[in-house]
């Protein structure tokens, strides 16, 4: 039988203590909702699917939203997928969301629902494909209400891969790069940023889409095998570009872990340094567009969250020692984390209470500055004609800070990089206002 999540990574242990989470109430009167999947909205709209946390192998159809910010939680089911295992949401607003569904043990037992009144009711989309009986559903995106995307495994050596430019009235097959021999995607661990969105295979390929969903290209990724036995990986992206790969060898109980970074969406990556993440198994979320990484266990051997402000290669554990699974962010204050819930009124999900507003790792969204020349052999210089320049720091592929430097409010400043080794570093350029852009620049 085919593998259906990813496996679960298990990682050493610490204690600081920082940030918080407020426990919330996913409404659910059965006991032990877990959550598998997240996908928010606004600050206001968020959408959860759920597993039965005390036999996750008893596969329910349950769901959860809520468009106060939390404060409730409303929950329901999807009783047009009754035999099958919920792989992921997309929502659009309070209102609309998309449900992607299989069976873990019949193949072509599998679809895409969806709802347009709160999940009240619930409709079957794209009915007329995932109905061979080698059909097995990963995961569905929608990048807006209306472009939208859907992945399954192989069927006569091709992904069956759906375009939709109509919120899912009418579908269309997308080509992609064809599949090695024996290769499958998991309908766990499929990120997505802008108008990028990756789905990974049991082959440890990578297959990316810039386009929403029109083309996609297909990347040899730093692991053999995203859920194997003896290998696994977990693939997050802060935006289109930037993004880290941690990557298991050995058995779950056993493993080794080592962080891959991608500066340009995953068509190549770097050396790999050995992972210092710390807490038991759990999940990993960039904050979009920052250098900031957010880790949740659910782990009974080392439950809790921490934080990395570098990329990975420091973290600092924050928060109460609970379980806590899935998680997502929108932003450096609003973000969520899955629990379990005791009762109707108690538990079930943790929303984030602080601020990720950490200096060098906000990345501004309207560029600032240039850096020139690039290629540099020494000499690099940031200018801006509509900020000005407070602080710089040029950190390495391993993501260490190799050199920093700070100007009085300046339009113009250089640094000196001829000390540094030929390679390619991440200069981070902070504005008098304390936002940041990130630039890649080579030095030879």
């Amino acid at each position: 039988m085919k593998k259906v999540l990813l496996s679960a990574m298990v990682l050493a242990s610490t204690a600081t203590f920082a940030q918080a989470w407020t426990v919330q109430s996913t409404g659910f009167t059965e006991t032990s909702r877990g959550i598998r999947n997240i996908d928010i909205v606004n600050a206001s709209t968020v959408w959860a699917i759920t597993y039965d946390g005390s036999d996750p192998t008893n596969d329910i159809q349950d769901f959860t939203r809520t468009t106060d910010g939390g404060n409730t939680w409303i929950p329901g089911s999807i009783p047009e997928a009754d035999g099958m295992m919920l792989t992921n949401v997309s929502a659009i607003d309070g209102m609309t969301a998309y449900v992607g569904g299989v069976s873990r043990d019949v193949q072509g037992f599998g679809g895409l629902f969806k709802t347009t009144d709160g999940g009240l009711t619930w409709e079957g989309l794209n009915e007329a494909n995932y109905i061979s009986t080698d059909s097995f559903f990963n995961v569905v995106h929608f990048f807006n209400e209306n472009v939208g995307v859907t992945q399954g495994d192989p069927v006569n050596g091709a992904y069956e891969l759906f375009r939709t430019t109509d919120a899912g009235a009418t579908w269309t097959a997308v080509t992609a790069p064809p599949p090695q021999s024996g290769e499958y995607g998991y309908n766990g661990g499929n990120p997505y940023a802008g108008n990028s969105f990756w789905y990974v295979t049991n082959k440890g390929n990578i297959y990316r889409t810039t386009d929403m969903g029109m083309t996609f290209q297909k990347f040899n990724a730093p692991v053999t095998d995203f859920s194997g036995t003896n290998a696994g990986g977990d693939l997050f992206f802060s935006d289109d570009n930037v993004g880290m790969l941690v990557r298991r060898l050995g058995s779950v109980s056993s493993p080794n872990f080592t962080m891959f970074r991608t500066f340009d969406g995953g068509a190549t990556w770097d050396a790999g340094t050995p992972s210092t993440a710390p807490l038991g198994s759990g999940s990993f979320a960039y904050i979009p567009g920052t250098q900031v990484i957010v880790k949740c266990s659910a782990d009974a051997a080392g439950p809790g969250s921490a934080y990395s402000e570098d990329n990975g290669a420091t973290w600092t554990i924050f928060g109460a020692a609970e379980q806590r699974g899935e998680v997502a962010f929108l932003n450096g204050t609003t973000g969520w984390s899955g629990g379990f819930n005791q009762d109707e009124n108690t538990g079930g999900i943790f929303k984030f209470d602080g601020s990720f507003s950490l200096g060098i790792n906000d990345v501004a969204t309207v560029k600032k500055f240039t850096a020139s020349p690039n290629p540099t052999s020494g000499i690099l210089t940031l200018s801006s004609e509509n900020a000005t320049i407070s602080d710089v720091y040029v950190i390495d592929m391993l993501g260490k800070q190799v050199l920093s430097a700070s100007f009085d409010a300046v339009n113009s400043a250089s640094i000196n990089m001829s000390n540094l080794n030929a390679g390619v570093y991440i200069v981070s350029a902070k504005d008098a206002s304390g936002k940041v852009e990130v630039m890649r620049v080579v030095k030879n």
